[in-house]
């Protein structure tokens, strides 16, 4: 009971967060030319963003294939990260994506350590290549920041990921976490498949070049042209940020992210909005599949008990 009322207090917060965020963003950008904006992009281009979002979802599928000892089907892992996606977009604050890939995984590996670990090693190899990105393209876009504090903030994000990959992995401070410590036992496992961590880091980068392709085709659709070299940058700084549970999937935070970053370029704060707001519509509708895979997996799960 406690606990559930908890939950109830934390979504509440949340959507309080997202609610004020996107107040903010509001108050600065006409709500007008926002519509008119997201209008302005075209179902070619709209379309063309989400065929890029589930293509991310399938290649990170066959990444999570490799991180896993026993054998499943790029198939099967593609309709559980569907499904996860589909929770994670249609029940926000409520339920996690990952919480939901879990579940599905569990059922058939039986495991809960090894599906906890893999997922979270499927994550974290995604955010090694984003982390490589950004700090790789961070000198390059110095001047785009100009005297602005916030060209610290990716150096900051890439020194703080590091110090949290040596706690966690080096130092292997959770192992005083009962369920955590159960995690190193996996770790120390794929420690030795060198082939398969440096295969999971390059499709990783392919997954993140998909991602700021949806940005790249969106800002199109609005005939904006925004330097790919600035997104390699700037991406990173707000999936980061968007990715601190302090919102409702990220939702006003993201939108107020892009228009202090784009508005370092001169990019107006409709337009930046409007961009994230196409972001946020693209991996919403994008998702909306999964409840296809959901339907598919419940009634195979029916039929056969597995």
């Amino acid at each position: 009971m406690a606990l559930a009322s908890n939950k109830t207090v934390v979504f509440f917060l949340k959507l309080a967060v997202s609610s004020l965020a996107l107040y903010v963003v509001f108050s600065k950008a006409d709500e007008g030319q926002i519509l008119s904006i997201l209008k302005s992009i075209g179902v070619f281009y709209f379309f063309s963003s989400v065929l890029l979002y589930i293509s991310a979802q399938l290649v990170s599928s066959y990444r999570w294939k490799l991180l896993l000892p026993e054998k499943f089907t790029v198939r099967r892992l593609f309709s559980i990260y569907m499904i996860g996606a589909f929770f994670g977009s249609f029940m926000p604050g409520i339920i996690g994506g990952d919480a939901v890939r879990a579940y599905y995984l569990n059922k058939k590996a039986k495991k809960m350590s090894l599906t906890l670990a893999s997922i979270f090693m499927d994550r974290y190899f995604g955010y090694v290549s984003l982390m490589l990105i950004g700090i790789s393209a961070a000198p390059f876009a110095l001047r785009y920041f100009g005297d602005s504090p916030y060209r610290w903030l990716m150096p900051f994000i890439f020194a703080a990921f590091i110090t949290g990959s040596i706690l966690f992995f080096g130092l292997q401070i959770g192992k005083k976490f009962r369920g955590v410590s159960e995690f190193y036992e996996y770790f120390i496992m794929l420690k030795t498949q060198k082939g398969t961590m440096i295969k999971a880091v390059l499709i990783s980068f392919l997954v993140q070049f998909l991602n700021f392709g949806i940005v790249v085709v969106l800002a199109a659709g609005m005939g904006e042209k925004i330097p790919l070299l600035l997104l390699f940058v700037f991406l990173p700084i707000v999936i980061t940020i968007t990715t601190i549970p302090v919102s409702i999937s990220g939702l006003g935070v993201r939108e107020g992210t892009f228009v202090i970053l784009l508005g370092l370029i001169g990019v107006r704060p409709e337009i930046a909005t409007s961009l994230s707001l196409a972001y946020f519509f693209s991996v919403f509708a994008g998702s909306v599949p999964g409840l296809a895979f959901y339907f598919a997996l419940t009634k195979k799960t029916d039929r056969t008990g597995a």
